[in-house]
Protein backbone atom coordinates (compact mmCIF):
# COMPACT_ATOMS: atom_id res chain seq x y z
CA UNK A 1 0.00 0.00 0.00
CA UNK A 2 1.17 3.50 -1.06
CA UNK A 3 2.03 5.96 1.99
CA UNK A 4 3.96 9.61 1.94
CA UNK A 5 6.08 10.55 4.73
CA UNK A 6 9.14 12.36 5.38
CA UNK A 7 10.73 9.34 4.03
CA UNK A 8 9.25 9.26 0.72
CA UNK A 9 12.21 11.66 -0.33
CA UNK A 10 15.06 9.70 1.21
CA UNK A 11 17.70 7.99 -1.08
CA UNK A 12 19.38 5.58 2.32
CA UNK A 13 20.41 2.54 1.39
CA UNK A 14 20.75 3.69 -2.73
CA UNK A 15 23.44 3.82 -5.20
CA UNK A 16 23.24 6.27 -8.33
CA UNK A 17 25.26 5.92 -11.36
CA UNK A 18 25.71 9.69 -12.92
CA UNK A 19 27.29 10.20 -16.31
CA UNK A 20 29.06 13.02 -17.07
CA UNK A 21 28.43 13.34 -12.73
CA UNK A 22 31.70 15.75 -11.72
CA UNK A 23 31.58 18.60 -14.20
CA UNK A 24 28.63 21.17 -14.59
CA UNK A 25 24.87 20.30 -13.78
CA UNK A 26 25.72 16.57 -13.64
CA UNK A 27 27.80 17.68 -9.90
CA UNK A 28 24.83 19.37 -8.91
CA UNK A 29 22.65 15.98 -9.43
CA UNK A 30 25.84 14.45 -7.46
CA UNK A 31 25.56 16.54 -4.78
CA UNK A 32 21.55 16.34 -4.62
CA UNK A 33 21.81 12.68 -4.75
CA UNK A 34 24.41 12.34 -2.37
CA UNK A 35 22.41 15.24 -0.02
CA UNK A 36 19.42 12.66 0.70
CA UNK A 37 21.94 9.69 1.31
CA UNK A 38 22.75 8.48 -2.21
CA UNK A 39 26.03 6.85 -2.80
CA UNK A 40 27.75 8.08 -6.08
CA UNK A 41 29.33 6.03 -9.13
CA UNK A 42 30.27 8.63 -11.84
CA UNK A 43 31.77 8.13 -14.81
CA UNK A 44 33.16 10.53 -17.59
CA UNK A 45 35.87 11.15 -20.03
CA UNK A 46 38.29 12.81 -17.85
CA UNK A 47 38.94 13.53 -14.33
CA UNK A 48 38.15 16.73 -14.13
CA UNK A 49 36.33 18.03 -11.52
CA UNK A 50 36.72 13.74 -9.50
CA UNK A 51 38.33 15.33 -6.51
CA UNK A 52 36.11 18.34 -5.86
CA UNK A 53 32.72 16.43 -5.80
CA UNK A 54 34.25 13.61 -4.46
CA UNK A 55 35.45 15.74 -1.21
CA UNK A 56 31.41 17.48 -1.09
CA UNK A 57 29.71 13.47 -1.30
CA UNK A 58 32.03 12.16 1.11
CA UNK A 59 31.18 15.09 3.76
CA UNK A 60 27.47 14.56 2.85
CA UNK A 61 28.48 11.22 4.41
CA UNK A 62 28.20 8.96 1.05
CA UNK A 63 30.40 6.75 -0.70
CA UNK A 64 31.95 7.70 -4.29
CA UNK A 65 33.48 5.66 -7.17
CA UNK A 66 34.73 6.84 -10.18
CA UNK A 67 35.91 5.39 -13.73
CA UNK A 68 37.14 7.45 -16.23
CA UNK A 69 36.10 6.44 -19.79
CA UNK A 70 34.73 7.59 -23.43
CA UNK A 71 30.98 6.14 -22.91
CA UNK A 72 30.35 6.48 -26.70
CA UNK A 73 32.82 3.47 -27.26
CA UNK A 74 32.17 0.00 -27.95
CA UNK A 75 31.45 -2.08 -24.63
CA UNK A 76 31.30 1.06 -22.49
CA UNK A 77 27.84 1.03 -20.61
CA UNK A 78 28.39 -2.92 -19.91
CA UNK A 79 31.89 -1.83 -17.96
CA UNK A 80 30.61 1.01 -16.53
CA UNK A 81 27.36 -0.88 -14.96
CA UNK A 82 29.69 -3.80 -14.24
CA UNK A 83 31.78 -1.67 -12.16
CA UNK A 84 29.06 0.10 -10.35
CA UNK A 85 27.56 -3.27 -9.09
CA UNK A 86 31.19 -4.65 -8.15
CA UNK A 87 31.86 -1.88 -5.90
CA UNK A 88 28.34 -1.35 -4.59
CA UNK A 89 26.47 -4.07 -5.12
CA UNK A 90 23.77 -2.92 -6.64
CA UNK A 91 21.85 -0.01 -8.59
CA UNK A 92 18.92 1.90 -7.93
CA UNK A 93 19.17 5.60 -9.92
CA UNK A 94 20.72 5.96 -13.78
CA UNK A 95 21.50 9.73 -14.43
CA UNK A 96 21.75 9.83 -18.29
CA UNK A 97 23.42 13.18 -17.62
CA UNK A 98 26.23 13.22 -19.85
CA UNK A 99 26.07 15.62 -23.43
CA UNK A 100 27.16 17.94 -26.09
CA UNK A 101 26.11 20.54 -28.58
CA UNK A 102 27.90 21.82 -31.41
CA UNK A 103 26.61 24.51 -33.84
CA UNK A 104 27.14 25.44 -37.28
CA UNK A 105 24.98 27.35 -40.24
CA UNK A 106 22.40 24.48 -41.70
CA UNK A 107 24.56 24.55 -45.36
CA UNK A 108 27.66 24.23 -43.59
CA UNK A 109 27.36 21.69 -40.62
CA UNK A 110 29.79 18.96 -40.70
CA UNK A 111 29.00 14.66 -41.09
CA UNK A 112 31.68 14.36 -38.23
CA UNK A 113 30.09 16.55 -35.88
CA UNK A 114 26.57 15.21 -36.20
CA UNK A 115 27.98 11.79 -35.65
CA UNK A 116 29.72 13.06 -32.45
CA UNK A 117 27.25 14.48 -31.28
CA UNK A 118 23.88 11.69 -31.61
CA UNK A 119 26.87 9.34 -29.94
CA UNK A 120 26.72 11.10 -26.91
CA UNK A 121 23.64 12.55 -26.54
CA UNK A 122 21.24 9.38 -28.09
CA UNK A 123 23.25 6.25 -28.50
CA UNK A 124 25.00 6.18 -25.35
CA UNK A 125 22.41 6.66 -23.50
CA UNK A 126 20.15 4.10 -25.13
CA UNK A 127 23.21 1.30 -24.39
CA UNK A 128 23.95 2.72 -20.77
CA UNK A 129 19.71 2.69 -19.77
CA UNK A 130 19.86 -0.94 -21.47
CA UNK A 131 22.65 -2.21 -18.95
CA UNK A 132 21.23 -0.32 -16.11
CA UNK A 133 17.73 -1.99 -17.12
CA UNK A 134 19.40 -5.35 -17.06
CA UNK A 135 20.52 -5.10 -13.14
CA UNK A 136 17.46 -3.44 -11.78
CA UNK A 137 14.75 -5.54 -13.67
CA UNK A 138 16.50 -8.34 -11.33
CA UNK A 139 15.70 -6.09 -8.45
CA UNK A 140 12.37 -5.02 -9.21
CA UNK A 141 12.81 -1.68 -8.88
CA UNK A 142 14.94 1.33 -10.32
CA UNK A 143 15.08 4.96 -11.71
CA UNK A 144 16.25 5.97 -14.61
CA UNK A 145 16.40 10.42 -15.26
CA UNK A 146 17.34 11.33 -18.48
CA UNK A 147 18.39 14.78 -19.52
CA UNK A 148 16.38 16.69 -21.91
CA UNK A 149 16.23 20.36 -23.26
CA UNK A 150 14.01 22.68 -24.43
CA UNK A 151 15.44 21.56 -27.81
CA UNK A 152 13.28 18.70 -26.61
CA UNK A 153 10.34 20.63 -27.91
CA UNK A 154 11.64 23.34 -30.19
CA UNK A 155 13.76 23.86 -33.29
CA UNK A 156 17.44 24.99 -32.65
CA UNK A 157 18.36 25.99 -36.51
CA UNK A 158 21.92 26.06 -35.63
CA UNK A 159 22.43 22.93 -33.57
CA UNK A 160 20.68 20.04 -35.88
CA UNK A 161 22.05 17.12 -34.22
CA UNK A 162 21.91 18.57 -30.27
CA UNK A 163 17.52 19.30 -31.54
CA UNK A 164 17.17 15.93 -33.23
CA UNK A 165 19.16 13.80 -30.05
CA UNK A 166 17.22 15.37 -27.28
CA UNK A 167 14.08 14.78 -29.45
CA UNK A 168 15.07 11.51 -28.78
CA UNK A 169 15.71 11.66 -25.44
CA UNK A 170 12.14 12.13 -24.83
CA UNK A 171 11.17 9.44 -27.17
CA UNK A 172 13.27 6.78 -25.37
CA UNK A 173 11.99 8.46 -21.78
CA UNK A 174 8.52 7.10 -23.29
CA UNK A 175 9.42 4.05 -25.22
CA UNK A 176 11.82 2.81 -22.12
CA UNK A 177 9.05 3.93 -19.25
CA UNK A 178 6.38 1.44 -20.92
CA UNK A 179 8.48 -1.34 -21.72
CA UNK A 180 10.09 -1.45 -18.45
CA UNK A 181 6.72 -0.13 -15.91
CA UNK A 182 6.15 -4.15 -15.64
CA UNK A 183 9.76 -4.04 -13.74
CA UNK A 184 8.80 -1.87 -11.29
CA UNK A 185 11.60 0.60 -12.88
CA UNK A 186 10.39 4.54 -13.68
CA UNK A 187 11.85 6.14 -16.49
CA UNK A 188 11.30 10.16 -16.50
CA UNK A 189 13.30 13.55 -17.43
CA UNK A 190 14.23 16.95 -16.68
CA UNK A 191 14.40 19.07 -19.48
CA UNK A 192 16.31 21.80 -17.95
CA UNK A 193 15.24 25.60 -19.25
CA UNK A 194 18.38 28.34 -19.50
CA UNK A 195 20.04 27.89 -16.51
CA UNK A 196 23.74 29.99 -15.48
CA UNK A 197 26.17 28.09 -16.66
CA UNK A 198 30.11 28.17 -17.49
CA UNK A 199 28.60 27.00 -20.50
CA UNK A 200 25.70 29.11 -20.81
CA UNK A 201 27.54 32.42 -20.06
CA UNK A 202 28.60 33.69 -23.31
CA UNK A 203 24.46 33.37 -24.54
CA UNK A 204 23.99 35.22 -21.29
CA UNK A 205 26.52 37.95 -21.95
CA UNK A 206 25.40 38.22 -25.69
CA UNK A 207 24.11 41.54 -26.03
CA UNK A 208 21.22 40.39 -28.29
CA UNK A 209 20.00 36.71 -27.42
CA UNK A 210 20.86 37.87 -23.72
CA UNK A 211 17.82 40.01 -23.60
CA UNK A 212 16.02 37.89 -25.41
CA UNK A 213 15.61 34.83 -23.82
CA UNK A 214 15.67 36.86 -20.22
CA UNK A 215 12.42 38.32 -22.07
CA UNK A 216 10.99 35.37 -23.22
CA UNK A 217 10.87 33.93 -19.79
CA UNK A 218 7.76 34.62 -17.53
CA UNK A 219 9.85 34.78 -14.36
CA UNK A 220 12.10 37.21 -16.25
CA UNK A 221 15.11 35.30 -14.63
CA UNK A 222 17.77 32.80 -15.54
CA UNK A 223 17.09 29.88 -13.44
CA UNK A 224 20.54 28.76 -11.79
CA UNK A 225 21.63 25.29 -11.21
CA UNK A 226 20.01 24.46 -7.60
CA UNK A 227 17.30 24.96 -9.38
CA UNK A 228 17.13 20.83 -10.88
CA UNK A 229 18.35 20.19 -7.76
CA UNK A 230 15.09 19.86 -6.17
CA UNK A 231 13.18 18.04 -9.21
CA UNK A 232 16.18 15.44 -9.64
CA UNK A 233 16.13 14.12 -5.80
CA UNK A 234 11.77 13.80 -6.65
CA UNK A 235 12.61 11.88 -9.72
CA UNK A 236 14.81 9.79 -7.96
CA UNK A 237 12.90 8.76 -5.01
CA UNK A 238 9.76 6.81 -3.63
CA UNK A 239 7.99 9.96 -3.99
CA UNK A 240 7.73 9.04 -7.71
CA UNK A 241 6.90 5.91 -8.16
CA UNK A 242 3.46 6.43 -9.73
CA UNK A 243 5.45 9.13 -12.35
CA UNK A 244 6.81 7.60 -15.47
CA UNK A 245 7.47 8.39 -19.43
CA UNK A 246 7.24 12.22 -18.12
CA UNK A 247 9.74 14.95 -19.10
CA UNK A 248 9.48 17.49 -16.42
CA UNK A 249 10.97 21.18 -17.84
CA UNK A 250 12.37 23.40 -14.78
CA UNK A 251 12.29 26.51 -16.80
CA UNK A 252 10.63 29.53 -15.33
CA UNK A 253 7.85 28.86 -17.65
CA UNK A 254 9.94 29.22 -21.23
CA UNK A 255 7.64 26.55 -22.86
CA UNK A 256 4.80 28.84 -21.90
CA UNK A 257 5.33 31.29 -24.58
Amino acid sequence: MAYFDQNSFSLKGKVALITGGAEGLGKNYSIALSLYGADIFIVSRTQKGWEETQKIVEDNGQKIGFLQKDITEPGAAKETVAAVVKQFGHLDILVNNAGMQLRNDVLDFKDEDWQKVINLNLTALYYMSHEAAKVMAGQKSGKIINIGSMQSYRAGKFIFPYTASKHGVLGLTKAYADALAEYNIQVNALAPGYIKTNMTKALQDDPVRGPEIKGHIPSGEWGVPEQLMGPMVFLASQASDYVTGVMLPVDGGYLLR
